[in-house]
């Protein structure tokens, strides 16, 4: 089986993987929000690219209440008409998601820009939205929880106590596949900028269960792509949107 992570708009390569014929597992984060290298997708598409800009560069600064003053100032009268041109752009993203998906054996899961629901709908025959269950493939238990770490109040965040009752769900599993990182400080800080992103739940479900494997995404650019953690190996399968590659699960006779 093959895994990526944060595609944010990649379709094009998207379908190329699925079509390897290989079992293919996409764990989160499908719309492309906004691409913090160049400030385009569909937020810049809406309020422009140079408020995006703008924006992104006091949140790097810190400055995440002017940020936040900026914005309010700047839609102030508009928010019926933004959110109705997201919704449209969230609709056709998830259309182009399905057509690239076609003809795919692929498992699919939420990261924290998605839409959960919108996302499952758009998923073609032969692929199967999966969170908080296990899914036996190629021999192992395989084991999906969906979602990113809280932070902006979108609908593909979920708490820790939600992400505890979707692990506690799955029991003892071969293989963990999340969106969010757990708390390891190597693979969860981006070196690029912004807020560490992670799951403490994550880290102790590693530690109590002991999976042999752990996937996952969201950070574009981690410290490190792999860490140990206790017995389980963990792997960061993302940028898809930049590397454009799957990673692989190594066969284990």
């Amino acid at each position: 089986m093959i895994l990526v992570a944060d595609v944010h708009g990649a379709f094009e390569d998207l379908a190329r993987v699925a079509a390897s014929g290989e079992t293919l597992l996409v764990l989160g984060d499908l719309l492309n929000i906004v691409d913090h290298r160049t400030h385009e997708g569909m937020l810049a598409e809406v309020i422009g690219r140079d408020l995006v800009v703008r924006l992104a560069d006091m949140r790097s600064r810190g400055d995440r209440l002017g940020a936040r003053a900026a914005w309010e100032s700047a839609t102030a009268g508009r928010q019926d008409e933004i959110r109705e041109r997201m919704d449209a752009l969230v609709e056709t993203a998830y259309a182009e998601m399905g057509r690239a998906l076609r003809g795919g054996d692929a498992y699919v899961t939420f990261g924290n820009v998605d839409r959960p629901g919108r996302l499952a709908a758009h998923l073609p025959p032969g692929c199967r939205f999966v969170d908080a269950e296990v899914i036996e493939i190629e021999g192992l238990a395989v084991g999906f929880a969906g979602g990113g770490a809280p932070g902006l109040g979108i609908p593909g965040e979920v708490t820790e106590d939600e992400m505890r009752d979707k692990l506690s769900s799955l029991g003892d599993v071969d293989v963990l596949c999340t969106h969010v990182a757990p708390a390891v400080r190597m693979l969860s800080g981006d070196v690029i900028g912004g807020r560490p992103k992670h799951s403490g739940v994550v880290l102790e479900y590693l530690l109590q269960h002991r999976p042999r494997w752990h996937y996952f995404g969201d950070i574009h650019q981690p410290q490190a792509i792999r860490w140990r953690v206790g017995d389980t190996e963990c792997r960061n399968v993302g940028y898809f949107r930049a590397t454009r590659r799957a990673v692989r699960h190594p066969r284990v006779s």
